[in-house]
């Protein structure tokens, strides 16, 4: 993955990340938050996955229910945030939508996505930052204001 910082204004910097055919887009995303320690963003992104494992979260076993996608799906739509989980550290929170040669559409949690040929994304840090609790009734890090 490369990046780069597009502007930085009153504290808000903007990143363009370029993500290359066999990329693993989730732990990537972790990796750039840790390394830039963004306390706080929303990122958006497209581009394409030769496979990929959504999640779906299970109310009744408080778990996410892995939907793999094994075959070449273009990302309509990446959007999430970054905040601080309840340890300090960095956690990402992503939803993807992706569309199947035939047009069909599967979403949920992005798990884990391989990217093919390419995914591109903005990431804006916002000069405040998020902070993530626990909440004993889901038993999910939730975000806290």
């Amino acid at each position: 993955m490369k990046s780069k910082l597009l502007q930085m204004v009153n504290g808000q910097r903007t990143f363009a990340l370029v993500f290359e055919t066999g990329d693993e887009v989730a732990a990537g995303l972790l990796e750039f938050a840790k390394e830039q320690r963004l306390l706080g963003s929303h990122l958006t992104g497209i581009g394409a996955f030769q496979d990929a494992v959504l999640g779906y979260w299970d109310w009744t076993t408080r778990e996410y229910r892995r939907i793999p996608l094994r075959e070449q799906v273009e990302v309509v739509s990446l959007v999430g945030n970054i905040a601080l989980g309840p340890e300090g550290d960095p956690k990402v929170h992503a939803h993807v939508v992706v569309s199947k040669s035939d047009g069909t559409a599967h979403g949920g949690h992005l798990l884990e996505g391989h990217v093919r040929p390419t995914l591109e994304a903005v990431v804006i840090e916002s000069p405040e930052h998020l902070q993530r609790s626990m909440d004993p009734e889901t038993g999910l890090a939730l975000l806290k204001l």
